[in-house]
């Protein structure tokens, strides 16, 4: 007889779940596990400092405290992470960094994270590769907390094992992280330094100090003090209701009527627009939201993704970088003069399945990029946090590999080329859980488009200047070359003495073509670059116009 096995069922908690499934959180292998650990982290920090406001001042460390004996080479390594930001309130510090789907990231705004577990997760996985517990050292201004804590994953609640309270009397207000954590950081060295650049490139107001395991020291020192505005709350927008949230909100209501529910629990919606959808929906207005069935509740959700009088999302939730800082961070971390071009194009806010979203990019080219290699290297950004990996599956490189014709724009194909995107949405666009390149969504696709192009219009402008500029230059030392014999030739055959000074009237000549191509084209010059008047309002047309043209040439 064959024996069958009895099935076994049972539950997880949240933290065990992740337990056995850490590759969905990014810590997939040892070298990638010490990366998503300190970016996570650093990120936290980031946050905790721009919702108040203050400049941070982020101090990172990685100590090696001992191999770990593996064939693999990974070692155990000790991780600290410090700020200036807001802190923790003492009785939050336990839930927020050792109980998983606890914390302050879900509302609907803008925030580095998406699921506000990254460094629940870098805690529990150095937990399980050292078993080693963590200490968190916070102060909101008060007094100092610090907590030497562990997780009970089965369950899902923080252990404390040690909590101890210390005199505050500097006003010291922040936090520092210290965990012991299983990686491989010669692998991942690169990519660390890298994205710590990246970082501070993004967020020009940040002071980052990076030390690592051999004690060199890194430091990015911030550009501007200047910081981006703090994103807002807002209520959620009826395109991007699902039947759950709505099911929800009906439930929790003080609304009497369904008129008066679409004005209170949704943004941007009026009187007249709620009396128009709930006609459009075919639900009656004067009927109490906790009445509504369960088909009705379906109904309703659908019929507000396909009416089209709602106005568009608010976008006060969002927090652009703006083109200025980011200008600021390119050139303090290229390292770029006056002879440099760079543009910044900061796009209007659009929608995607009822979430805000707004596109900015930057085009760099000049005698400094020319140092940092051939083609175009491409730096992409979400809510402020650089990608790394997989920059092929993304829709940024899509974009600047198929969707631009570069030679439209006098870019050759070996022309250096530096080109920045940063995309800031309540929802960023994964295409995977690794949350490292974006997906193929169209009106995202589109709005990146038209934004480089926007940039790239002045590029071609600044382009056909520099090889014009190299044209004159080559024509006039070859000038200088005969012209001294000449001018010699003619001063015995006119027995004069008085020699010309050449060099200086075919510098003139040269500034004078210049300037007469430069009012050819109109306008003058700021720092070296094109300035163009401001550019009208984008219209389809010229959208169109510029992809026929793009399409020509293609074919």
């Amino acid at each position: 007889m064959t024996q069958t096995q009895e099935t076994e069922y049972q539950a997880v908690s949240p933290s065990d779940f992740f337990y056995r499934n850490r590759e969905i959180a990014g810590f997939s292998n040892p070298s990638r596990a010490i990366y998503v650990g300190v970016r996570e982290i650093l990120e936290n920090s980031l946050d905790a400092c721009e919702s108040a406001q203050i400049p941070p001042e982020i101090y990172v460390r990685i100590t090696e405290l001992s191999s770990s004996g593996g064939e693999n080479g990974t070692a155990v390594y000790l991780l600290r992470i410090q700020d200036n930001g807001t802190g923790v309130p003492a009785e939050e510090i336990p839930a927020c960094f050792a109980q998983v789907f606890y914390g302050s990231k879900y509302t609907l705004k803008q925030n580095r994270g998406t699921f506000g577990m990254g460094g629940k997760m870098t805690i529990l996985y150095g937990q399980i590769t050292t078993h080693k517990p963590v200490i968190v050292t916070s102060s909101t201004g008060d007094e100092i907390h610090e907590y030497e804590m562990m997780m009970d994953i089965q369950k899902n609640q923080p252990q404390v094992l040690r909590h101890t309270t210390l005199a505050n009397e500097k006003g010291w207000c922040g936090t520092i992280v210290e965990l012991q954590i299983e990686g491989d950081y010669p692998r991942i060295m690169s990519r660390m330094i890298e994205y710590i650049r990246q970082t501070a490139m993004v967020n020009p107001y940040a002071d980052i100090t990076f030390i690592d395991p051999k004690n060199r020291l890194y430091r990015f020192e911030r550009g501007t003090t200047q910081m981006p505005p703090v994103p807002l709350r807002v209520k959620p927008h009826p395109h991007g209701i699902d039947v759950e949230t709505l099911r929800r909100m009906l439930l929790i209501t003080k609304s009497r009527d369904m008129k008066n529910f679409m004005m209170d629990q949704f943004q941007g919606v009026g009187p007249k627009t709620a009396e128009k959808f709930l006609a459009f929906a075919e639900i009656k207005r004067e009927t109490k939201p906790p009445n509504l069935s369960s088909d009705e509740i379906v109904k309703l959700v659908r019929a507000a993704k396909d009416f089209q009088e709602f106005y568009r999302p608010d976008p006060s939730c969002l927090s652009p970088i703006g083109p200025d800082l980011l200008e600021t961070g390119i050139r303090k971390e290229l390292g770029l003069t006056e002879d440099d071009f760079i543009k910044t194009v900061q796009r209007p806010p659009a929608t995607y399945s009822g979430y805000p979203f707004i596109v900015e990019a930057a085009v760099v080219a000049g005698p400094t990029v020319r140092k940092i290699g051939q083609g175009i290297t491409l730096y992409r950004f979400a809510n402020r946090i650089p990608l790394l990996f997989d920059e092929s599956s993304c829709v940024t490189y899509k974009v600047i590999s198929k969707d631009i014709n570069w030679r439209t724009y006098n870019v050759q194909q070996e022309t250096p080329l530096v080109v920045a995107i940063h995309l800031c949405s309540t929802k960023i666009p994964y295409k995977s859980v690794g949350k490292e390149f974006l997906a193929d969504q169209v009106e995202v696709e589109k709005e990146i488009t038209n934004a480089i192009r926007e940039a790239a219009r002045d590029l071609r402008i600044f382009i056909s200047r520099s090889v014009k500029m190299e044209k004159q230059k080559h024509r006039l030392n070859i000038f200088s070359k005969y012209l001294p014999v000449i001018a010699e030739f003619a001063m015995r055959l006119g027995e004069k003495t008085d020699m010309p000074n050449i060099k200086k009237l075919l510098n003139e000549i040269l500034v004078v073509n210049l300037q007469e191509e430069e009012e050819e084209n109109g306008n003058g010059e700021e720092n070296g670059n094109r300035v163009l008047p401001p550019p009208e309002e984008e219209t389809p047309e010229v959208e169109l116009e510029e992809e026929k043209i793009d399409g020509k040439e293609d074919k």
